[in-house]
């Protein structure tokens, strides 16, 4: 799985998070939404560390653009993991299959 994860996220850009909870909720069904959240988060921490330290010397980095996203981003990251605790499974579940659906179609139809 992880070969295909790495493969997959260089050639589409496709978030390691997206292809993976995908990938990760297929394998183990019965494995916990959060668990599964974590579980991908974990393993995309080093996937996006290799592949965003070439970026910045290709040339291929708005370091203003990231400076704003990483200002909304961090915030929501912890928040997000804080009200992840709290939510019920099966409505983590929900909310994942919708996004990941929506991903879905927005990349086979545009």
């Amino acid at each position: 799985m992880g070969i295909l994860l790495g493969v997959f996220v260089t050639l589409s850009s496709v978030g390691a998070g997206a292809l993976g909870t995908a990938i990760l909720i297929l394998l183990y069904p019965v494995m916990s939404a959060t668990r599964i959240v974590g579980t991908d988060l974990a393993h995309a921490v080093p996937l996006t560390l290799v592949g965003g330290l070439g970026h910045p010397y290709l040339g291929n980095v708005d370091f203003q653009l990231l400076g704003a996203l990483l200002v909304g981003s961090l915030p929501a990251i912890y928040l997000g993991t804080r009200m992840g605790h709290k939510l019920p499974d099966v409505f983590l579940q929900r909310v994942l299959s919708i996004l990941l659906l929506g991903l879905g179609i927005k990349y086979t139809l545009f």
